[in-house]
């Protein structure tokens, strides 16, 4: 059940229109890529790539999102939650990413960062956690809940998420980058349960931006990074089928209860 009512938007939502401007960001997005020649497994490697094919489109894509979800009106339910907040104990699986996070930038090698690539790495990863977060568990999330039950709302903003990076096999990961799908499927997870458990996605958007930023920083990628993020969003996934098939199951109850 949810908390409050449903804030008014300018446009109604539809599964369409969230799909819509998912489908507009991506265009922007990798349009910049290809324009910049991207080569995906070099993004980190210099000030000159950094810019290029990470602030860049990210930057762009941005102002495209920021476009399409205020013609919406969609902000306040993109951004705070609607539903009843999950289980404090929820908190412990985004609290463990995070905690991977630190620790794969305490125990990568950053030796190679200049003060330049920092910043750029910085600004980069504010706007990867704003800009993925805002177009699927913001305003996808917002449409989905116009069809889907919870339970529904979750994979399917979730799942987009992962497919999203699908496209990253084309610019340099090759068919290796397949796997890149699931893992952030699984990653997702966690992002959607902290929109959940906090009650805005705000928090989401901090911990995805820190996640991207420990990966690219650290040379090489880390335990804490890679098996650590993998088991943590298993249980992530299992959480969040338990939670949102039980929610279903109350609504369920409530509707028949005041049918009958």
């Amino acid at each position: 059940m949810t908390t409050t009512t449903e804030p008014t938007v300018r446009v109604e939502p539809r599964v369409w229109l969230g799909v819509l401007a998912l489908l507009i960001y991506l265009a922007v997005f990798y349009g910049v890529w290809i324009f910049n020649g991207i080569d995906y497994l070099h993004i980190g490697d210099d000030e000159d790539t950094l810019f290029k094919w990470y602030f860049a489109p990210l930057l762009a894509g941005t102002i495209v999102i920021t476009i399409v979800v205020s013609v919406y009106g969609w902000w306040r339910p993109s951004l705070f939650e609607t539903r009843k907040r999950l289980p404090g104990w929820v908190w412990i699986l985004p609290g463990l990413l995070a905690l991977a996070a630190i620790a794969n930038l305490v125990a990568g090698d950053t030796s190679r960062l200049t003060p330049t690539m920092l910043l750029l790495l910085v600004a980069g990863s504010l706007l990867v956690g704003f800009n993925e977060e805002l177009v699927t568990r913001g305003q996808l999330v917002v449409a989905l809940r116009s069809r889907f039950g919870e339970l529904g709302v979750w994979f399917f903003s979730t799942l987009l998420f992962g497919l999203i990076h699908l496209p990253n096999t084309l610019f340099g990961t090759g068919v290796a980058g397949v796997s890149q799908v699931g893992i952030t499927f699984l990653i997702g997870s966690v992002f959607y349960l902290l929109r959940r458990v906090s009650g805005t996605l705000i928090t989401a958007m901090v911990l995805h931006g820190l996640w991207d930023f420990s990966t690219f920083a650290a040379a090489k990628t880390t335990d804490f990074a890679g098996f650590g993020g993998i088991g943590i969003g298993i249980a992530a996934v299992i959480v969040a089928i338990v939670l949102t098939r039980r929610e279903s199951r109350a609504e369920k109850h409530a509707r028949a209860s005041v049918a009958a």
